[in-house]
């Protein structure tokens, strides 16, 4: 008889905290649906001296294709995918993060790319490559200090979206270069051939470095790290023209 008492008590508890529940959610449910758009936030993960993505610009975007994000408008009627889908339709958006929070805010979080190279057409649009190897264009309003690549190639690299596959080595030679402080203010520049052999053009000295193909890139940069150390402090930096690395075990210079 106590065990059926005991039982009962157990499902009548059970019952009433089941329904306890179900009218604390209605009531949360409720008070979300009456909740009001308050205010936009955009902020932008900064990167050193790449400021391609500007906060101002991404909130006058987002309220002139969202109409809804006027104060009063309730909460629940702004979608915040198609928020998200737009500011990651900017070129230079990396990654978007939409929420609101509890004051009725919707906040708008920003990762942009960062370009390591920009890539220099004589006639035409030029365009970056940024550190995930992803081709992106120039803006009207910013550019930045980084390496430059050229040459018969650079229409080829531009009409790529994406270098990781094809252009693997030429993406591990811009790493090996970009990461490196001596060699990122040294070597300005990159000019890649119609057979896809590369050139290097300094900073500092005249001479034309011919690296090859973009193999064996730690050796061949520790061959003109030899050049620099024990070759021109004997024969002056105008001695040469060019220098040549591309071959292995050898520096030939002319």
């Amino acid at each position: 008889m106590a065990n059926r008492r005991w039982k009962f008590k157990k499902s009548f508890l059970f019952g009433i905290l089941v329904v306890g529940m179900l009218v604390f959610i209605g009531f949360v449910e409720r008070k979300g649906a009456d909740k009001r758009f308050q205010s936009l936030e955009v902020y932008v993960q900064g990167i050193s001296d790449v400021y391609f993505v500007e906060e101002n610009e991404i909130r006058q975007l987002l309220e002139n294709e969202f109409p809804l994000l006027q104060p009063g408008n309730a909460l629940e009627e702004i979608s915040l995918g198609k928020i998200e889908d737009k500011v990651e339709s900017h070129p230079f958006v990396k990654n978007a993060e939409v929420f609101k929070d509890l004051k009725g805010k919707v906040v708008v979080k920003i990762d942009q790319y960062r370009p390591i190279a920009r890539i220099i057409r004589p006639m035409a649009a030029h365009g970056y490559i940024s550190a995930e190897g992803v081709i992106l264009p120039t803006s009207p309003n910013y550019t930045t200090r980084v390496l430059t690549i050229e040459g018969p190639m650079a229409e080829e690299l531009l009409s790529q979206d994406d270098l990781t596959d094809g252009y693997s080595d030429l993406l591990e030679l811009i790493h090996f270069i970009e990461k490196d402080d001596f060699w990122r203010a040294q070597i300005a520049g990159i000019e890649i051939g119609r057979k896809k052999d590369i050139t290097l053009f300094q900073q500092v000295g005249t001479q034309e470095i011919e690296f090859g193909k973009p193999t064996e890139i730690k050796e061949k940069f520790e061959k003109i790290s030899l050049f620099y150390k024990e070759i021109l402090p004997l024969k002056g930096w105008d001695a040469y023209k060019r220098v040549n690395v591309k071959y292995k075990g050898q520096i030939i210079c002319e």
